[in-house]
């Protein structure tokens, strides 16, 4: 098949195609195109690792808090045509009893965070989020650890509705996960009452 300007027209990105990537490198399929992003930098990581277990804590285990989740650490996500390997996913265990034993979920989680980095914001926001909206996602974090900010989205009828932006080290509590007072602090590697890089 040709596309309209006389060019072949480029095939589709296939699972096969993700494999064959290095393990050291994240590979997602986003609309038919393949992806490929170097593994997270230090700030990035300290915030995902951090983010992870101040809501696992009390959403997983249920110390200190409700309990009901699972959030899984860069999971693949197999939604439709698409790939995606958000930073941090959760499930309610109301639609998702147990973790099943998958390389790849196909079950879209209901809540999904993304660490922004200047290689990945463009796509993460312009590309990720319509998918995670498709799939019925009910909430879409946007961490930033260069600006130290946190973005809290929440899906509506027609698309995402911002519902809270935070900045620095401050107390906050973001949906799906109010039930809980999250610390931003220790997120940011350089803030002060943050963790030492």
């Amino acid at each position: 098949m040709l596309a309209d300007m006389g060019e072949p027209a480029l095939r589709k990105a296939t699972y096969e195609d993700l494999c064959q990537v290095p393990d050291h490198l994240v590979a997602e399929i986003l609309a038919g195109e393949l992806h490929v992003s170097p593994r997270p930098a230090s700030f990035h990581a300290q915030a995902s690792s951090v983010l992870g277990v101040s809501v696992g804590g009390p959403f997983v285990l249920g110390s200190s808090g409700p309990g009901g989740w699972w959030i899984l650490d860069e999971p693949e996500l197999h939604l439709g045509e698409d790939v995606l390997v958000p930073d941090l996913a959760g499930w309610r265990r109301e639609r998702m009893p147990r973790v099943p034993k998958v390389a790849g979920f196909r079950l879209a989680p209901d809540w999904v965070c993304e660490v922004l980095s200047p290689g990945t914001a463009m796509r993460d926001r312009a590309i990720k989020m319509p998918i995670y909206a498709r799939e019925g996602v009910g909430h879409v974090w946007l961490l930033d650890p260069d600006a130290r900010t946190l973005e809290v989205f929440r899906r509506m009828e027609g698309g995402w509705m911002l519902v809270a932006v935070h900045a620095r080290a401050v107390k906050v509590r973001a949906e799906p996960f109010d039930a809980v007072e999250l610390n931003l602090g220790p997120l940011w590697a350089e803030e002060e009452g943050g963790a030492a890089p």
